[in-house]
C-alpha cells in the first residue's frame, strides 16, 4: 500500500489545471452566473466549480476565497482596468457625461447588469458584499479617476460620485421607483453629468 499525500488546499492536482487555459474563465462565467442567480449567501465555492465544470480546489487556486470570486465577477462587469485610460483621455474637461455614460451603460446591458443586481441587493445585509462594493466602486474606479484628475479631497469626492451613482442604480434596477425606472437612459445621463463633473473636476 502506497501512502498519499494530502493535497493541498488551493494547489489542484495537474489534471484540474489541465483542464485548459479557458477554465478561469469559465470559472469566472460561472461565479458571475451563481450570484446573480443565487445572491451571495446561497453561492458557494463547491457551486460555481460545478456550474463551471471544475475542481473546487482549482476555484480556490484561481481566486483564493468566496469573497475574492464575488469581487471578481463584479470587475468582470465594470473592466476598469480598460475603461479608466479612456474616461480620463478627454481631460477634466466632460469626465461627468463620460462617466455617466459608461455607468449607465453598465446597467443598460442585461449581462453586465445581472452581477451588479447581485451586488447591490446582497450588500443591503452582507458585510462581505458591501465591502466588495466599497473597494471596487470607490477605490479602484471612482478615486482613481478623481486622483488622475488632480483634483483636491479626491476620496472625498469618489464618495460623493459615488453615493449619487449608486442610488440611482438602486432606484433604478433594483427598486424601480417610477419614473426614474422607466427614464430614456439619455435624459439621465444628461441629468447627472453635470454634478458628477462638479465632484470630480472643479476646484
Amino acid at each position: 500500500m502506497t501512502d498519499t499525500a494530502p493535497r493541498r488546499r488551493g494547489r489542484p492536482a495537474r489534471k484540474d489545471t489541465e483542464s485548459g487555459p479557458g477554465a478561469r474563465q469559465r470559472i469566472l462565467e460561472a461565479a458571475r452566473a451563481e450570484f446573480a442567480a443565487r445572491g451571495y449567501d446561497k453561492t458557494s465555492i463547491r457551486g460555481v466549480a460545478k456550474a463551471a465544470g471544475v475542481d473546487p480546489a482549482l476555484v480556490h487556486h484561481y481566486f483564493g476565497t468566496k469573497d475574492e470570486v464575488f469581487a471578481a465577477a463584479v470587475e468582470v462587469s465594470f473592466e476598469p482596468a480598460l475603461m479608466v485610460p479612456a474616461l480620463l483621455a478627454g481631460g477634466p474637461d466632460g469626465i461627468g457625461e463620460r462617466l455617466a455614460r459608461y455607468f449607465i451603460g453598465v446597467w443598460e446591458n442585461p449581462v453586465t447588469r445581472a452581477p451588479l443586481l447581485a451586488v447591490i441587493r446582497s450588500a443591503l445585509t452582507h458585510e462581505a458584499a458591501a465591502k466588495v462594493l466599497r473597494t471596487f466602486v470607490l477605490r479602484r474606479l471612482l478615486e482613481r479617476v478623481a486622483e488622475e484628475l488632480d483634483v483636491p479631497d479626491p476620496t472625498f469626492r469618489a464618495e460623493l460620485a459615488a453615493s449619487h451613482m449608486i442610488g440611482i442604480a438602486f432606484l433604478r434596477y433594483v427598486i424601480k421607483a417610477e419614473p426614474l425606472a422607466s427614464a430614456d437612459s439619455e435624459k439621465i445621463v444628461a441629468m447627472v453629468a453635470p454634478t458628477l463633473q462638479r465632484y470630480l473636476a472643479e476646484g
